[in-house]
């Protein structure tokens, strides 16, 4: 692929060309979530093991905790709408497969593992590509609001696809079940073919490895300290966070409490980032993007404090999940913006790769930590401890420089990295 970046077209055709990809790959996402969810109650069913369902969700999250790197450098060395391509004509096709071995009656589990780790390398890439065109496409003034946009789709995702792929799985055979998830990536790759992505100007040699501009990407981000505190911040959230509401279906039981009332909560958490979402792209969050974040941590903070003290049955309840949901968009929407907005668009992909595998690899270290503490103190005491550490990292986000003032500097110039053709020259970033 050439490295030569494209010309810059004007800013409302690249607009209107960003919402006719965002339109085409929401369908997409839709059915990808529907039909993954349908996978995961057949393995259930299929199975009744435990070590098999857990094997899934670890082989969905794999790829991002450790390819993420490797994955941004390729996206940002090659035409991003030619990688976005690529991983979902890539993924279209393995469902066709895997509808058709659904069909014959030849499926076997290692098979709907093996496509869920497959699905997760071609969601990177494709997740990277396109938070790294967005600014190339999208006026820095509106980043905040199209994270808003973005946020509010999670949320309505949240909410419609696993009652969608319980009907799926209800009315349908499983080959039809993964047959529509084929289909609706055509709604995704088709206007990929009728747009154009413009391409940042490469700060690394045209004969850099991949590896050379892996190195580079995190070299980038060693230099630049309040990236790098905001990405360990967000991590550490995951690390709280992510195993209290794992473990919420275990709260819900303890109290006596069944399925309706689970999805109930699970349900309110989407209706919050609907709303959320909305609120941000109305609003556009403060014009120091951070500050909105920080006000997120705070407000979710709080929400996950109420959490822990709320009783299962009582209204506060479900109030308290909304409030999260709302929190959970006014946090990662003006992140992303602030990414968006102070990365060089050639370290793009490499930067929101990796900050996925940060997030991810921390997961699993919570689930770790958090397990034996529920054991012992009670599930209640984890969501005291997420609460707790959120308000914290919001004080953090205040208190610290580098993170208060991750705005007010130009991106820095990224590290170019040795060759075997520059005589081991490197290039060295201008202070940020």
């Amino acid at each position: 692929m050439s490295d030569s970046a494209s010309p810059p077209p004007s800013p409302k055709p690249l607009l209107r060309s960003f919402f006719f990809l965002f339109g085409g790959q929401s369908i997409s996402m839709l059915g990808t979530q529907a039909v993954q969810f349908g996978l995961i109650w057949w393995l259930t069913v299929e199975t009744g093991s435990a070590t098999v369902v857990a094997g899934a969700t670890l082989a969905a999250l794999l790829p991002r905790a450790l390819l993420g790197p490797v994955a941004g450098a390729i996206v940002d060395r090659c035409d991003r709408r030619k990688v976005m391509l690529v991983a979902d004509g890539s993924l279209a096709l393995l469902s066709l497969v895997l509808a058709a071995l659904f069909f014959t009656g030849t499926i076997e589990v290692w098979h709907v593992l093996a496509l869920l780790l497959v699905r997760g390398v071609g969601e990177l890439l494709h997740e990277s590509a396109m938070l790294a065109s967005t600014s190339l496409m999208v006026p820095k003034d509106q980043l905040t609001r199209i994270q808003g946009l973005v946020q509010s789709l999670a949320g309505l995702l949240l909410i419609v696809s696993p009652p969608l792929g319980a009907l799926l799985v209800a009315w349908l055979p499983m080959a039809a079940v993964v047959l529509i998830d084929a289909v609706t990536a055509l709604f995704a790759i088709v206007p990929l073919l009728m747009v154009t992505v413009p391409r940042p100007e490469r700060s690394e040699t045209n004969d850099s490895s991949l590896w050379d501009d892996t190195l580079a990407g995190l070299a980038y981000l060693r230099r630049r300290t309040g990236h790098l505190a905001l990405l360990a911040l967000a991590a550490l959230l995951n690390l709280f966070l992510v195993p209290a509401f794992s473990l919420l279906p275990l709260l819900v039981h303890s109290e006596g409490s069944g399925a309706g009332r689970l999805a109930a909560a699970s349900t309110a958490v989407g209706l919050g980032m609907l709303v959320g979402g909305a609120v941000l792209g109305a609003w556009g969050g403060f014009e120091r993007r951070i500050l909105t974040t920080c006000s997120g941590l705070v407000l979710m903070g709080v929400a996950v404090l109420g959490v822990a003290m709320a009783p299962v049955t009582t209204w506060a309840f479900p109030m308290l999940l909304g409030t999260v949901g709302i929190a959970a968009t006014l946090v990662n929407g003006p992140v992303h913006a602030i990414l968006q907005a102070t990365v060089p668009a050639d370290h793009q992909g490499r930067v929101f790769a990796l900050s996925g595998s940060m997030a991810t690899i921390a997961t699993p270290i919570g689930l770790v930590l958090a397990a034996p503490i529920a054991e012992w103190l009670g599930v209640r005491a984890w969501f005291l401890a997420g609460g707790g550490m959120t308000l914290l990292l919001a004080l953090v986000a205040v208190v610290a420089r580098p993170i208060r003032r991750i705005e007010e500097t130009a991106p820095a110039t990224p590290e170019v990295l040795a060759t075997p053709s520059d005589g081991g020259r490197r290039t060295q970033p201008s202070p940020g």
